[in-house]
C-alpha cells in the first residue's frame, strides 16, 4: 500500500468528529489493504512505530527536504527505512539518521512529509482510534464487530486478528480462544466523581474495592509453568520472582489472575508508583532488587481457573472463585453495596474511600457485581473514584496542533513559580481543551507571543490555566525533576495575574 493513501486516510480522520465518517475511511482503507500490511497500517494510524522510539527529534525534521511529485512510497519501504533509522548507532550516528531521514523524505510527496514528520515526533492524534480501527476492520471483513472485539480481547491483538479476517474471512475468529499462558487485554475503569455517584450510577449491588497504584499484572499459571505479564501484555516472569513464589502456594495449577504489585515502607503505607516501576523495569541482579525493594501482589479478580474460563461469570461469582484460589493477604480490600439506594450502605461505602486513601492508596473501583469481565474495554459496571488534585499554572510556550487542531495552538507548556521569579516547567498538556477553550488560547497566546520556530510558540509566562493532575511522579526530563501525572486543563484563569500561580514547592509537597 502506498504511504500517500494512509497519510490521506489519516488525514480525513482527524478532520472529522463523526465516528461513523472515520469508521467508513478507515473501512475502505482496511478493504484495499494487504493482509501483510494491515499491522503497519494499523500503528501508523494510531502514532505508533514497531520500532519504537528511534531517536528522531523535531531539531532533524524542521530541515526541509524537496518533497516528491509523485507518490511511490509504501507503507513497507518506510518500515525498512525506520528499521535502519533504528539501527544506527555509535560515532557519527547523528549524520547518518540526518542522512537517513533526508533519503526518506526525499521520497515522500509533501502530504506523506507532513505524515512522517508527526508520526515520528508522537503526534499523530485522532480520537479512540484503536477501538474505531477495530470495528472499521470488522466493517471491512463484513464480521460482526462483537465477535472482533471479543477475538481481540482474548489474543491481545487487533493487527493479528485484521490479518487472520482480512486473509481469511469472518470464520478466522474460532481461532482465537481463551488460553492460560496467552495474556489478555485488561479489563479498564471508567471515572465517577464519588462513590455514591458511582453506586448510584451503577444502580446494582457492587463491591468497593481499594485502587492500587502499583503495576498491573496478569499471572498465568499451567502446572509448573507460570507466567507473568504486564498491562500491555509484556511478559516480565523473570523480574518478579515475589510473584512467581506467590502463584505456587495458591490451589489449583490452571488459573489466570488479575492484579498488581506494590510494595509498603516500614510503616506499611504504599511507596511511589515510580518506586515499583523502576524496580519491575529492572532487568539485572533481580535477587538485589528484591533485598532493596520486596514486592507484594494483590489479586482482584480471575479470568480462569480450572482451566476454563470464568470472563463471562458475574462478578460475584468470579470472586468466590478468587476466594478458593488466593490466600487472604492476596486479595484486595473490598467492602460490599448491597442497595445503592440506601443511605447508610453509601455512607459506610465513602468511609471505605477515606480510610484507604489514609493508608495511602489512590483511590477506590466500584464494581458491579453482576457484569462479566470485558477484557481490552474501558468498562461502564467498573468506576475509579480518586480524589482531584488541581493547581494554577503559567503558560510558558505551546505548540501547534495537528489534524482538526491544525492552525490553533494546543500542547501547553505549563509551568509553576519560582522564588527568584522565574517558572520551572512542569510538563505539557493538550487534554481537556473545547473547541472554544483552543480557539480563545490562540488567540490570546498569540498576542503574548515572544517566538515562533514554526513548531512552538513561546510566550509571555502571563496566561494561567488551573490545571487538574492524578498526582507527582519523578521526571529527569524537567528542571525540578517531577512532572504531573495524566494533567488536563480545567479551565483558563485570565482573571489571575501569574504572580498568584502555584509554586514549585507547593508541588513539591504535593507529594506527600
Amino acid at each position: 500500500m502506498l504511504l500517500a493513501r494512509l497519510a490521506g486516510t489519516s488525514r480525513d480522520v482527524a478532520a472529522t468528529s463523526a465516528r461513523s465518517r472515520k469508521t467508513a475511511a478507515l473501512a475502505e482503507l482496511f478493504a484495499d489493504t494487504r493482509p501483510e500490511d494491515v499491522a503497519l497500517v494499523i500503528a501508523y494510524l494510531a502514532g505508533r512505530l514497531p520500532q519504537g522510539r528511534i531517536g528522531i527529534g523535531w531539531s532533524v525534521l524542521r530541515e526541509p527536504t524537496p518533497p516528491a511529485a509523485t507518490p511511490t512510497l509504501t507503507v513497507s519501504v518506510t518500515d525498512t527505512a525506520l528499521t535502519a533509522l533504528a539501527g544506527v548507532t555509535g560515532p557519527g550516528s547523528q549524520g547518518e539518521r540526518k542522512r537517513l531521514v533526508h533519503e526518506l523524505m526525499a521520497a515522500a510527496t509533501a502530504e506523506e512529509q507532513e505524515f512522517l514528520r508527526r508520526l515520528l515526533i508522537g503526534e499523530v492524534r485522532q480520537g479512540a482510534l484503536d477501538a474505531i480501527a477495530l470495528e472499521a476492520v470488522a466493517k471491512a471483513a463484513g464480521a460482526p464487530a462483537t465477535d472482533v472485539r471479543r477475538a481481540v480481547m482474548l489474543d491481545g491483538s487487533l493487527p493479528r486478528v485484521a490479518r487472520a479476517l482480512l486473509a481469511e474471512g469472518p470464520s478466522a475468529l474460532q481461532q482465537f480462544r481463551l488460553r492460560v499462558g496467552t495474556p489478555v487485554l485488561p479489563m479498564l475503569a471508567h471515572t465517577a466523581k464519588t462513590v455514591t455517584e458511582a453506586a448510584q450510577a451503577l444502580d446494582a449491588p457492587c463491591a468497593v474495592e481499594e485502587k492500587l497504584d502499583g503495576i498491573r499484572i496478569q499471572l498465568h499459571r499451567r502446572g509448573d509453568d507460570i507466567r507473568i505479564y504486564t498491562r500491555s501484555l509484556d511478559d516480565i516472569t523473570d523480574r518478579l520472582p515475589e510473584v512467581t513464589d506467590a502463584a505456587r502456594q495458591m490451589t489449583g495449577d490452571q488459573f489466570i489472575l488479575d492484579g498488581e504489585v506494590i510494595a509498603l515502607d516500614a510503616a506499611g503505607r504504599p511507596v511511589s508508583f515510580q518506586d515499583i516501576a523502576s524496580r519491575v523495569g529492572s532487568r539485572v541482579d533481580v535477587d538485589a532488587a528484591r533485598a532493596t525493594l520486596p514486592l507484594s501482589p494483590v489479586f482482584f479478580d480471575v479470568l480462569a481457573a480450572d482451566g476454563e474460563p470464568t470472563l463471562d461469570l458475574p462478578g460475584t461469582e468470579r470472586h468466590t472463585v478468587l476466594a478458593r484460589l488466593v490466600p487472604e493477604p492476596m486479595r484486595v480490600r473490598r467492602t460490599l453495596i448491597e442497595n445503592p439506594a440506601d443511605a447508610q450502605q453509601t455512607a459506610a461505602a465513602e468511609e471505605f474511600f477515606t480510610a484507604t486513601l489514609r493508608r495511602g492508596h489512590e483511590g477506590v473501583l466500584v464494581k458491579a457485581l453482576d457484569a462479566p469481565y470485558v477484557a481490552g474495554r474501558r468498562g461502564r459496571s467498573w468506576l475509579k473514584v480518586k480524589p482531584v488534585h488541581t493547581l494554577d499554572l503559567v503558560v510558558l510556550a505551546a505548540e501547534w496542533g495537528h489534524g482538526r487542531r491544525t492552525g490553533l495552538l494546543s500542547n501547553l507548556h505549563l509551568g509553576a513559580r519560582a522564588a527568584d521569579g522565574t517558572y520551572v516547567m512542569l510538563g505539557k498538556t493538550f487534554k481537556g481543551l473545547t473547541d472554544e477553550m483552543l480557539r480563545w488560547q490562540t488567540e490570546r497566546l498569540r498576542e503574548l507571543a515572544t517566538g515562533d520556530d514554526g513548531f512552538t510558540v513561546t510566550v509571555r509566562p502571563e496566561l494561567v490555566v488551573e490545571i487538574a493532575y492524578d498526582g507527582v511522579q519523578r521526571s529527569p526530563r524537567y528542571p525540578a525533576g517531577v512532572t504531573l501525572r495524566f494533567a488536563r486543563v480545567l479551565r483558563h484563569r485570565p482573571d489571575k495575574p501569574a504572580g498568584e500561580a502555584d509554586t514549585i514547592e507547593q508541588v513539591l509537597d504535593s507529594r506527600g
